[in-house]
């Protein structure tokens, strides 16, 4: 099933790219946008799947607040992607079921 682009990109006088690896496949994206927003407008529509269901999911509100574009990026997980400029040379990947929580009760030294 074909699903419409609910973002599309308007022309701009800069016109300039940098590359990123998203999950192993090098990408040209549009420089000076957050990763969410670079990422969108390369086409990519899946950005993690939810811990229980696996139901792909993307970014929704990019402002921070919802937690849809959670990625990794440079091997550092969890990272909202609508609140990071893109970079080049950036290693991006799909985030993939339950986040990683390395939390410690306070007073616990070992769990």
């Amino acid at each position: 099933m074909a699903i419409e682009q609910l973002f599309r990109t308007l022309p701009a006088a800069n016109a300039a790219t940098v590359k990123v690896v998203f999950n192993g496949a090098p990408l040209s994206v549009p420089a000076g946008r957050s990763v969410a927003a670079a990422l969108l407008a390369a086409g990519v529509q899946r950005f993690r799947a939810t811990p229980v269901s696996a139901s792909p999911r993307a970014p929704y509100c990019m402002m921070g607040v919802c937690f849809e574009c959670l990625i990794e990026i440079d091997g550092v997980a969890n990272r909202q992607a609508c609140l990071i400029e893109v970079q080049e040379g950036m290693q991006i990947r799909t985030q993939e079921g339950a986040r990683d929580w390395n939390v410690r009760p306070a007073g616990v030294e070992h769990v």
